[in-house]
C-alpha cells in the first residue's frame, strides 16, 4: 500500500484538495459583486468603472477568507485573470482605445453628420441604419468585439452629434455586433458550436456551413423584429440637422479609410491585434498628410514634471484603463468559478434531470444552463460554447438530435439573455466604456439578444426546425 501511495506521489497523481469545502461557496464572489454593483449604482448614484473594479478585487478578498485552501483560491484567481480571453480583451481595450480616440478627434462624425443631412435620416431611421450596418460589418468580420470597437467612434459620435437617442445608439450597435457574432461563419462562436457537435454516424463534426443556413432564418426573423423596434420607439423627436450644416463636410469621410482597412485586415488576417496595429498606423500617417489632425493631437506634453501627457495616444489609453481593470476583475472571479468545477456540477446535474429525456425538454434546459454558464463566464461566448458544447452534444446525441440543431441550440442561447446582464457582460461593459453610459441604460435597449431569445424559445416550444439526426 505504502509502495502504491509513493508511486502514485510520484506520478503527479495526489488528489487534488478542493478549493472550498462546499461548491457553492465559489458563488459568493460574484454574489457580493452584483450587491455592490447595485448598492453603488442605487444608493450612492454613481458608476465608475474603477470603483466597480474595487469592489470586485474586495469580493475576491472577502471570499478567500472562506476558502479552504487559500492558496489554491488565489491561483485560481491568478489562472482567471491571466487566461487568454482576459488578456485578450484587456490588451484590446488599450488598442483600440487609441484608435477609436483618433477617430473621435479626426472629425469624421462631421463628415457621416454630412452623409445622414443628405438622407434627412429621422431619428428611428438612423438608428435602424445604424444597426443594419453594424450587423453586416460583424457578419463579414466575424469578431463582435471588434466590429463594437470600430462602430462606436463611428456612428454613436455621429448620432448623439444630431440629436439621436444615445443609449438607443449604444443598444443598437451591440446589436448589430451580438448577430454577427451569432451567424457569421468565421465567428469563433459559430465555429466552436459547429466543431463541438458532431455527427453520430461520420463521427465528424458539423459542417459550417450547415449551420450557418440553418441558423440564418432565427437570425433574421430576430433581426427584423429588432430593425422594427429600434425603428419605432427611438423615432421621438426630430433630428437637428439644420444646426449642423453649415459646419460639416463631406472632407473628414478620409477617417473611414482606417475603419476600412481595420475590418478588411481583420477578416484577412482574422486578428484584430494586426489589423489594431496597422489601421492605427495608417490612420496617423493619413491624418497628418491630410491636415485633417496634427502632431500635437497624436502626443504632446507641455515639458514639465508631472503627468502631463495629452493627444489621442495618451488619452486613449487612460479612457479605457478603467473598463480594463474591470475585466480582469471579473476574470478574476470567473477562474474562481472554473477552478471550484462548479459550472460542470450544475451542468451535469441539469442533463440528467427527468425534464431533459425528450428533446423539448433537452432544449429547454439547454437554454437554461447556457445562459446561467454564460453569465457565470461574464458573458464570454465562446467559453461557454467550449465548455457546456461537448455535455450538449452527448446528451442531444442519445436523444437523436441532429447536430445542427445543437449547434443552434448552443450558440443561439449562448448569445441571449445573458449577454445583457449590466454587471456581468462584456457586451455591456465595452459598449458603457465606449459611450460613457451606464450599463443598465445600455442594457434596456439591448434588444436583439432578447428577441433572439423569445424566437428560439418559440422554435423550441413548437418543434419548429428541429431535426432528428436520422431524417
Amino acid at each position: 500500500m505504502a509502495s502504491s501511495t509513493l508511486n502514485n506521489t510520484e506520478k503527479g497523481l495526489i488528489p487534488e484538495i478542493p478549493i472550498f469545502n462546499n461548491k457553492i461557496l465559489a458563488l459568493i464572489p460574484l454574489v457580493l459583486f452584483f450587491l455592490s454593483c447595485m448598492t453603488l449604482f442605487m444608493h450612492y448614484m454613481t458608476y465608475d468603472m474603477h470603483v466597480l473594479a474595487g469592489a470586485a478585487f474586495i469580493s475576491l478578498m472577502l471570499t478567500s477568507l472562506l476558502a479552504s485552501n487559500r492558496h489554491a483560491y488565489w491561483n485560481a484567481v491568478i489562472q482567471g485573470i491571466s487566461s487568454k480571453e482576459s488578456v485578450t480583451i484587456f490588451l484590446l481595450l488599450l488598442l483600440i482605445g487609441m484608435f477609436s480616440q483618433m477617430i473621435k478627434i479626426s472629425g469624421l462624425t462631421d463628415g457621416l453628420i454630412w452623409f445622414a443631412q443628405s438622407f434627412r435620416f429621422s431619428e428611428g431611421g438612423f438608428v435602424t441604419f445604424t444597426f443594419i450596418s453594424v450587423c453586416i460589418v460583424a457578419t463579414a468580420t466575424g469578431s463582435s468585439i471588434g466590429t463594437m470597437f470600430a462602430a462606436f467612434p463611428v456612428f454613436f459620435q455621429t448620432g448623439v452629434d444630431i440629436g439621436v437617442d444615445s443609449a438607443f445608439l449604444a443598444g443598437a450597435i451591440a446589436s448589430g455586433a451580438i448577430f454577427g457574432d451569432n451567424l457569421a461563419p468565421i465567428s469563433d462562436t459559430t465555429i466552436a458550436s459547429s466543431s463541438t457537435q458532431i455527427m453520430k454516424k461520420t463521427g465528424q463534426s458539423a459542417d459550417i456551413g450547415g449551420v450557418v443556413r440553418s441558423r440564418f432564418k432565427y437570425s433574421a426573423i430576430a433581426a427584423i423584429i429588432t430593425s422594427l423596434l429600434y425603428f419605432f420607439l427611438s423615432n421621438s423627436h426630430p433630428l437637428s440637422y439644420d444646426a449642423t450644416l453649415r459646419e460639416v463636410s463631406p472632407y473628414n469621410l478620409l477617417m473611414l479609410l482606417p475603419v476600412v482597412v481595420l475590418l478588411v485586415v481583420s477578416k484577412m488576417t482574422q486578428n484584430i491585434f494586426i489589423a489594431t496595429s496597422i489601421a492605427l498606423t495608417f490612420g496617423v500617417i493619413l491624418g497628418l498628410v491630410t491636415g485633417i489632425f496634427d502632431l500635437s493631437q497624436v502626443f504632446n506634453s507641455d515639458g514639465t514634471l508631472g503627468n502631463h501627457a495629452a493627444g489621442f495616444l495618451a488619452d486613449g489609453i487612460n479612457g479605457m484603463m478603467g473598463t480594463a481593470v474591470l475585466v480582469v476583475s471579473i476574470f478574476g472571479i470567473m477562474g474562481v468559478i472554473k477552478a471550484a468545477k462548479i459550472v460542470e456540477t450544475i451542468t451535469n446535474s441539469l442533463m440528467n434531470s427527468a425534464i431533459c429525456q425528450t428533446a423539448r425538454g433537452f432544449e429547454i434546459v439547454s437554454a437554461l444552463v447556457l445562459n446561467i454558464v454564460t453569465m457565470l463566464f461574464g458573458g464570454v461566448t465562446s467559453a461557454t460554447i467550449l465548455s457546456v458544447g461537448p455535455i450538449i452534444n452527448e446528451a442531444g446525441q442519445r436523444l437523436n438530435i441532429h447536430p445542427y440543431r445543437r449547434a443552434n441550440i448552443l450558440d443561439g442561447f449562448t448569445n441571449t439573455l445573458a449577454v445583457v446582464v449590466p454587471f456581468f457582460s462584456v457586451f455591456v461593459f465595452i459598449p458603457a466604456a465606449l459611450s460613457g453610459l451606464e450599463p443598465n441604460a445600455i442594457a434596456s435597449v439591448f434588444f436583439y439578444p432578447v428577441i433572439l431569445f423569445f424566437v428560439l424559445m418559440a422554435s423550441v416550444l413548437t418543434g419548429y426546425g428541429r431535426r432528428m439526426e436520422n431524417e
